[in-house]
């Protein structure tokens, strides 16, 4: 039976992706087990798994589409793996990783979220940097032996920049708060803040280095591929239970199932084409991303509303396996900011206009806004 994803569809299936299906449901273990094995299994595929951007980004997305379909919370360790790996390989700069203890054999997170009243910030020192301040949303920090961290970089006229630092996390003056975590989905990657007192760290990259680069983009491709598998995982239960029961209802619901996950591996296999063409701009590079994560993120909601209606309640009551992957997906689709990110690529598909016209004609700012 064909359990891995792929982006063409193609029938007969993938008999590594297949592979990778049931090594991935070994590495998740049950739903009550720890961190810890998903750890070391994110580690051994940041050794084999193609990174974005270099010919193979098909195989990229469909590597964590497949683990997503397998378990929604694994991907969710796997893809910051490699992410960080991809980020390091791109930096243009040396990088002293031994100086923080890093290696072939170490875990990594990618923590370079924001939040309201707390900040981290970078401060040279004559040995290099350190960190020191409060960092949110910070994934497995106590699991994982290293990260890559923004932080704030004060400048002499009190403004700020962002820059890149890679961290050793099982160090003195790091301080995990698990406990902050009270979520339903996603309980065993705990996502709360830590706290940094002086901790030394090396910078990856020139001060905006990080945001600007193309990879940036295609990081966020990878999450919404992660979304995808997971979304793969729902509409396959529903497809199942359609063929059961044998109803005119519960086959319109695959149906509606089978149409949006069309669309989005439709959009994550183009995007991947034009990723591996080159040449693209950043305003096309983030056009590209942030169109890709609304497609993929409506067809997921749509298959889990379909779902829903198509399973009812029992199977989110009584099924552990089940229940806990519409948890975790429907959280992990959080990372995208919905109406938000939607308007703000109408704003730069309207940027783009205007710069490419010249001009704005007469009418059209107001009829858009």
């Amino acid at each position: 039976m064909q359990q891995g994803v792929t982006l063409d569809g193609r029938s007969g299936g993938d008999a590594a992706l297949d592979a990778l299906f049931a090594s991935a449901l070994a590495a998740a273990g049950p739903q009550d087990a720890g961190p810890h094995a998903a750890v070391e299994f994110a580690r051994r595929q940041g050794a084999d798994a193609p990174a974005p951007g270099r010919g193979r980004t098909a195989r990229y997305l469909e590597t964590l589409a497949t683990l997503g379909a397998a378990d929604v919370a694994l991907a969710r360790v796997v893809e910051p793996q490699l992410d960080a790996l991809a980020i390091l390989a791109e930096c243009p700069d040396p990088i002293d990783l031994v100086g923080i203890g890093a290696d072939s054999d170490s875990t990594w997170g990618v923590f370079a979220a924001e939040g309201p009243g707390v900040r981290l910030t970078a401060v040279p020192d004559a040995r290099g940097w350190t960190l020191s301040g409060t960092k949110p949303w910070c994934s497995l920090a106590g699991d994982l032996s290293h990260a890559l961290v923004t932080a704030h970089v004060e400048l002499p006229d009190g403004a700020s920049e962002r820059r890149l630092f890679a961290v050793a996390l099982q160090r003195g003056g790091v301080i995990v708060h698990p406990e902050a975590w009270v979520s339903r989905g996603m309980p065993t990657v705990p996502s709360g803040p830590v706290d940094f007192d002086a901790v030394p760290a090396v910078p990856v990259g020139a001060p905006g280095w990080y945001l600007e680069r193309d990879g940036f983009e295609w990081g966020g491709i990878g999450v919404a591929a992660c979304w995808f598998g997971g979304a793969v995982g729902v509409a396959r239960r529903v497809l199942d239970a359609a063929g059961r029961r044998d109803d005119d209802l519960g086959a319109l619901h695959a149906g509606r199932c089978a149409a949006a996950l069309f669309a989005a591996r439709s959009v994550l296999a183009a995007a991947a084409s034009r990723i591996d063409a080159a040449g693209m701009g950043r305003d096309e590079a983030r056009e590209l991303a942030q169109g890709v994560r609304s497609v993929v993120r409506g067809a997921c909601e749509t298959v889990l509303r379909e779902a829903a209606h198509a399973l009812g309640p029992a199977p989110l009551a009584l099924d552990a396996a089940y229940a806990a992957r519409v948890a975790d997906l429907e959280l992990y689709l959080l990372q995208d900011h919905g109406a938000r990110d939607e308007l703000r690529l109408g704003r730069m598909l309207v940027e783009r206009a205007r710069r490419e016209a010249g001009a704005v004609a007469p009418g059209v700012e107001g009829g858009i806004r």
